[in-house]
């Protein structure tokens, strides 16, 4: 099974895509594993990255499509994969069609989760981050500390981030709508695109996108 999972920043594609892959038993590719991994073991593509990031610049396409592509040819990827945050535009898109036509591989599904804009910029910015643990996360609404302003683990400061402001979160709406939602118009003239509301707990958005993927 090959996927693409596509969604706005705070629709719950990471966690989403790690069920998914866990069910489906293939891997979850992400984007930012793949930088991760390049840059971690100094391979060209990421020695390329780390270059433009460094310089506060943006990676170009052919250096993150050269690193997809590396990734589903590894071994654990014959069988299929999971993709989180690739492709992120219409010219990834189209060099992931590419790959796939010259590779004769096939997507499966296209699996749009779909959330309120207001919901997004709640859901993120309503996050707050322990500063001496970055994995205790809490959330002002959803998951409150017993303290305002103190992780319930450890007793560090809970703070928001810079990205998790709510003129920031609008900032990466418009990106996300400018940029990588055209993708979802370029699929569904392939017929691949199932829109799956990602409101409500984990496990109901997880047991649709599972209905919508056994569909296929």
């Amino acid at each position: 099974m090959r996927i693409v999972l596509v969604g706005p920043p705070g629709a719950g594609k990471g966690t989403q895509a790690a069920f998914l892959a866990k069910n489906l038993a293939i891997p979850h590719i992400a984007t930012g594993d793949l930088f991760r991994a390049n840059i971690s073991q100094g391979t060209p593509l990421g020695q390329k990255a780390q270059e433009y990031m460094r310089a506060g610049q943006l990676v170009p396409d052919e250096v993150t499509i050269g690193m997809a592509k590396g990734r589903m040819e590894e071994q654990d990827a014959a069988d299929g994969f999971l993709l989180d945050g690739f492709p992120r535009n219409i010219a990834q898109a189209q060099a992931l069609d590419g790959y796939l036509d010259e590779t004769g591989l096939k997507l499966d599904a296209v699996l749009d989760l779909e959330v309120p804009e207001d919901e997004v910029v709640k859901r993120i910015a309503g996050r707050r981050i322990c500063r001496s643990d970055s994995s205790h996360v809490f959330h002002v609404e959803y998951s409150p500390a017993k303290t305002d302003g103190v992780c319930d683990v450890c007793g560090g400061e809970l703070y928001q981030r810079e990205d998790d402001r709510e003129e920031t979160v609008r900032k990466r709406l418009e990106v996300y709508h400018s940029e990588t939602e055209p993708i979802i118009d370029h699929y569904k003239t392939q017929g691949l695109v199932t829109t799956i509301s990602a409101l409500g707990a984990v496990s109901e958005v997880t047991e649709r996108a599972m209905q919508a993927i056994s569909a296929e």
